[in-house]
């Protein structure tokens, strides 16, 4: 979808300010928004899933919250559109109110421990064929779906070539709304800057990591 989460080659924001030995969270809070993002979706929600409950705000309430606020507020969404509190528990936590939490079926604290430790990964061990080869000329298509897309729409319609294959994925538009896996290869694409940006760019290139389902041939 196109959204305020996709700010790739968008002027307005001002530069990118790289904080030195930038710690991994600012705060206590944050940390606790990260670990419960996971804990919570065990067996409830999938990683993108997660994405989209954040990435399908409002843009105005997308970009007046930090990151981590958004991480919130997308919690917050999936908790209640699967049945794990209401929407009044919610608005009744936010005022300080207590009740008595819903646990899922077999999730205790030694699996969220496990789980949070172990990570997880969208590869997947499957023969799929891959559609294209390293050094051919591909287009991203110019889809601009409404549900959740990892293809940048500053790459649609623009021709590049692929640098290497990656291997074999999970497909996050499918996998988002749960329609399966539709496993997939995914393709390290390299744009040239004139071909995104035009000719007033200084040269150089952008790599892409992008699915089958978003490329054509060229």
């Amino acid at each position: 979808m196109n959204g305020a989460h996709d700010m790739g080659g968008t002027h307005g924001f001002g530069p990118v300010v790289q904080e030195i030995d930038e710690p991994n969270f600012h705060a206590r809070w944050e940390e606790r928004a990260f670990a419960l993002t996971l804990a919570s979706g065990a067996g409830k929600w999938n990683l993108d899933m997660s994405r989209f409950a954040r990435e399908n705000a409002p843009p105005a309430d997308y970009l007046a919250r930090s990151y981590y606020q958004m991480w919130l507020y997308g919690l917050e969404k999936l908790l209640v559109e699967n049945d794990v509190v209401t929407a009044n528990e919610v608005d009744g936590a936010r005022r300080g109110e207590r009740f008595e939490p819903v646990t899922a079926p077999g999730l205790t604290p030694d699996k969220v421990d496990r789980a949070m430790r172990s990570g997880g990964s969208a590869r997947v061990d499957e023969d799929v064929a891959p559609m294209f080869a390293a050094g051919q000329s591909v287009r991203a298509n110019v889809d601009a779906p409404p549900t959740h897309t990892r293809c940048p729409a500053y790459v649609r319609g623009r021709r590049g070539v692929i640098d290497c294959d990656h291997g074999v994925f999970i497909f996050p538009d499918a996998h988002a709304h749960g329609l399966g896996k539709k496993p997939q290869h995914i393709y390290a694409v390299r744009f040239e800057a004139e071909e995104l940006w035009g000719s007033a760019n200084q040269g150089g290139a952008v790599y892409v990591d992008l699915w089958d389902d978003y490329l054509s041939p060229a």
